[in-house]
């Protein structure tokens, strides 16, 4: 790329196709800019300005010679201030421009990619017509709110030739690059089998009345495709994760980062064909949330290997010391390993204790390395560890899981046609509804 590369020339060369593909750990952390020119910078646009979006805004800081943020989307304006208050801070730069509809970044044909980090059940149409408008998307998990939007979002990510990045951060850790050469190098054996778990407290959400909406906010659109319903304080901010209109429980809020890394562990490719999921109410009564507080699930894939899964409510010890992670079981030993930032190896018949990195609970979890490396592939056209087929791998856990519960209990599924096997309820919930006029663009 010459010194005096245009933004045109970059738009044009960032429409060239990008290979949605697994990328190996051997894949390495390359620099930003791969030469030495700097060419202009990527302009992003941010949609959704609460909760998680705020730590990718303080990641993006030390890139500030690389990228603008030229757009703030929220449907609250009381967070866009917030968010435009860190912004101008942090970056020194002209304020970015302000709006609670995320059509005005897609028609925006200056703005290189979108960072969504809204509610679940917007996730796939912000991301869809974004990718149609020529944007590249980095997408909070999970990317999906019901498993067919996984499939749109890998044929956008193609037909389009956009780079996707899910925000499974811990695939890029520095910590996790360490295990997986552990693991590549068959320290444990083959991996058989695959723990997950998330064990924390948490805190009881006693029912509300409906109420107005707060001053400013446009309801309408925050709703958005979810069903028509009066305002309730618990179905907005942060609380929205316990009902299925816009959230996928504690398994796809937290869990997904648990089940990611654990299909990573497996080395799997692929679906399972069988599910088996189990939850009740083990702690939370009176809990507002339509999900169980607990829930135990495992998955069977093709070859036989298993993936078990499991959530907890009341463990303020954690499990293994960690409130979130991972047991991969091998043929010669095991491995427990925390999305915290920390693993140690157990060998042979009588555990010795092997390799050990890490000992925060609260440790390193790859935040800069991720967005990094998004950065670097909107720039220069490569994949990422969590693209479209990679992410949908591991999104389709959460909703496999999540009909399962609320079906049979145990289904069948057939992980090459991607639909349940016998159980027509269950595929019916594989998709839902949209309410009008806010479905899915025609992408395929």
């Amino acid at each position: 790329m010459k010194q005096d590369t245009t933004r045109r020339q970059f738009m044009q060369r960032s429409t060239e196709a990008v290979a949605t593909v697994a990328v190996a750990a051997a894949l390495g952390r390359a620099p930003l800019f791969a030469n030495d020119d700097k060419p202009p910078k990527v302009r992003l646009g941010i949609i959704g300005c609460g909760g998680i979006m705020t730590h990718h805004v303080q990641g993006l800081v030390a890139r500030r010679e690389a990228v603008s943020l030229a757009w703030l989307c929220d449907v609250d304006p009381a967070q866009i201030e917030k968010m435009n208050a860190l912004v101008t801070r942090e970056f020194q730069a002209a304020q970015p421009k302000r709006t609670s509809r995320f059509e005005d970044l897609i028609e925006d044909k200056d703005l290189d990619a979108v960072i969504i980090a809204t509610p679940h059940h917007w996730h796939a149409p912000i991301a869809l017509a974004a990718m149609q408008a020529g944007k590249d998307v980095y997408i909070e998990k999970p990317i999906s709110h019901v498993f067919n939007e996984g499939l749109l979002i890998i044929a956008a990510a193609k037909k389009y030739g956009r780079v996707v990045q899910q925000g499974s951060q811990m695939r890029s850790s520095p910590m996790t690059e360490k295990a997986g050469q552990l693991l590549q190098e068959g320290i444990i054996g083959k991996v058989k089998v695959a723990r997950a778990w998330t064990a924390e407290t948490r805190t009881i959400e006693k029912p509300l009345p409906d109420a107005m909406p707060p001053a400013g906010v446009d309801y309408d659109r925050w709703l958005g495709p979810a069903p028509q319903r009066p305002f309730n304080p618990q179905r907005f901010h942060q609380t929205w994760r316990m009902f299925a209109d816009y959230g996928n429980g504690e398994i796809g809020d937290d869990g997904i980062h648990d089940l990611d890394m654990a299909a990573w562990g497996l080395g799997i490719d692929t679906l399972p064909k069988q599910i088996t999921a189990r939850g009740s109410r083990m702690l939370l009564d009176g809990h507002a949330s339509e999900y169980p507080d607990n829930m135990n699930v495992t998955y069977e894939y093709p070859d036989g290997r298993l993936l078990i899964y499991e959530n907890y409510p009341f463990t303020a010890y954690g499990l293994h010391g960690f409130d979130n992670g991972n047991v991969f079981y091998g043929t010669e030993g095991y491995m427990v390993f925390s999305r915290r930032g920390a693993f140690s190896v157990f060998l042979g018949p009588k555990g010795i204790p092997g390799p050990t990195e890490g000992k925060e609970l609260r440790g390193e979890r790859g935040y800069a390395e991720h967005m990094a490396e998004f950065l670097n592939a909107v720039r220069n056209r490569t994949p990422t560890r969590a693209a479209a087929e990679v992410a949908h791998r591991s999104c389709a856990l959460v909703h496999l899981a999540e009909i399962a519960f609320r079906t049979r209990g145990r289904l069948d599924f057939d992980p090459v046609n991607e639909k349940f096997i016998d159980c027509d309820e269950a595929n019916q919930l594989l998709s839902k509804k949209y309410r009008a006029p806010f479905g899915l663009p025609d992408v395929v």
